[in-house]
């Protein structure tokens, strides 16, 4: 039985994750390490509320288990010597650079971890892919283990998380499945049992599925590639929708009801973001092409292909519709995060929609209840269409979004926040220049009371 887990990175999976291992097996050491000392030292806030990572859930889930058998530390050799079970949770941003430049994964942080291990480990340890890899990473790590290690025995098991982010700890409570990959061989399988019996201590056995290495491996991006795909699949819906009359939500609803198709994931939008979908479609579309399969790399790359039309149609609307110019003029943008309930921005709509105004001299005045300044300006200055002064100049970011809306010409809902639902809306008409625009992106708004109220009004796909 495992009693000693190490999870290598304190980011958006393995913070929360392991904070759910260790809340339910009160009988397992769970010890999560990073290098970067202000995320770690943010981990062990005395406030929970002030966690590097927001997530709904996850600062009762921590002050429950830490200091009891959850810590949050630097010492990575220590953890990794010490433990029986190692979770390997890094970024697995897309390259930048050299061959697979814009498409496949880059995997030096994983590697990286790898050789640490091997250097430090001197016992038999089980290995767990906790990132999202493309298939056969697993190889790699091993190759490194078996090769640079101390003589030790390693099992490689692949576990991809399914998280969403903002429902992170109920899906981490009660998960649709939980997947993981191994080998075949007797001592494969006993690695793979040894990991079915932790998640066991919660989560009925019959939604623990197993299977070989490579299959759980490619699993992780083919579930993230089918989600995306009808997200870009009903926004292109939503521009003929536009042309011809048709409302995409009354659309959405008539094909969400045949049960072959289902309604989750047909909501119209700015588009999708996060850390996960495009990295992983590009990685997927990378993979397709090292085959030489062309055509489903062509297939699967539509679907970032209309992802970023729907942005970028979205912003030429915005400056279509005041007047053919926003030189000048204060567009405000409600939200800066990918998705509602996290502080997450990585891929955001928000960043590019922005990016895009800002070439037309807009001036953005942004509010997001979770987004510090911080992120948003580096957000911008990540991109480097313009020096980070630039950015500063066009940018301003509120506290307050009747402050943020307050002498604006136009305001953009890029993150469908509950909150902005119930804000006094005459008030911040009172308080815009007329004509006053609302852009719902997200389509969250009560059209019929904003026009009421004087709005002019756009959602998607109406």
């Amino acid at each position: 039985m495992i009693k000693n887990i190490c999870c290598i990175g304190a980011g958006y999976v393995g913070g929360p994750t392991m904070a759910v291992i260790a809340q339910k097996c009160p009988h397992i050491k769970v010890t999560v390490v990073d290098l970067n000392e202000a995320r770690i030292k943010a981990w062990n806030n005395e406030d929970v509320s002030k966690l590097p990572i927001y997530e709904p859930g996850l600062d009762e889930v921590v002050k429950e288990a830490r200091g009891r058998n959850l810590f949050f530390s630097t010492d990575v050799d220590k953890a990794i010597d010490e433990a029986e079970m190692i979770f390997i949770s890094v970024n697995t941003p897309t390259k930048t650079y050299g061959v697979g430049k814009g498409m496949a994964a880059d995997l030096k942080y994983i590697e990286l971890c790898a050789r640490q291990i091997a250097r430090v480990a001197k016992t038999n340890k089980i290995v767990v892919e906790k990132s999202t890899l493309p298939v056969r990473t697993a190889q790699a790590v091993k190759d490194i283990l078996d090769n640079t290690g101390n003589g030790v025995q390693f099992q490689i098991l692949s576990n991809p998380e399914f998280l969403a982010e903002g429902t992170a700890i109920e899906d981490l409570f009660q998960p649709d499945r939980v997947l993981i990959g191994g080998d075949t061989t007797p001592e494969g399988q006993q690695a793979i049992n040894a990991l079915v019996e932790v998640y066991a201590n919660w989560v009925d056995k019959d939604k623990i599925l197993t299977t070989n290495v490579w299959s759980s491996e490619l699993s992780k991006l083919t579930a993230n590639a089918f989600l995306a795909q009808r997200v870009s699949s009903i926004n292109a819906l939503s521009e003929l929708c536009e042309k011809t009359g048709a409302d995409v939500n009354e659309v959405a609803r008539a094909i969400g009801t045949d049960s072959r198709i289902g309604s989750k994931f047909l909501k119209s939008s700015v588009g999708f973001g996060g850390s996960c979908f495009q990295k992983d479609i590009l990685n997927l579309v990378y993979i397709a092409k090292s085959y030489g399969l062309q055509e489903v790399a062509d297939y699967w790359e539509q679907v970032i292909i209309m992802n970023d039309h729907q942005k970028r149609r979205f912003a030429k609307n915005i400056i279509n519709t005041l007047y053919n110019t926003v030189s000048g003029k204060k567009i405000a943008f409600l939200g800066w995060a990918f998705k509602k309930d996290t502080n997450d921005t990585r891929e955001s709509a928000a960043i590019y929609v922005a990016d895009y105004l800002l070439a037309e001299q807009a001036k953005i005045a942004v509010y997001d209840p979770k987004v510090e300044t911080h992120q948003i300006y580096s957000d911008l200055d990540y991109l480097e269409s313009r020096s980070p002064e630039e950015n500063k100049k066009g940018i301003s970011i509120f506290a307050n979004p009747y402050e943020a809306c307050e002498n604006s010409h136009a305001i953009a809902v890029l993150t469908e926040w509950d909150e902005f639902k119930f804000y006094d809306w005459q008030k911040i008409y009172d308080a815009m220049l007329k004509p006053a625009f609302v852009f719902d992106g997200r389509n969250i708004l009560d059209r019929e009371k904003l026009e009421k109220i004087g709005f002019k009004y756009q959602g998607i796909g109406k």
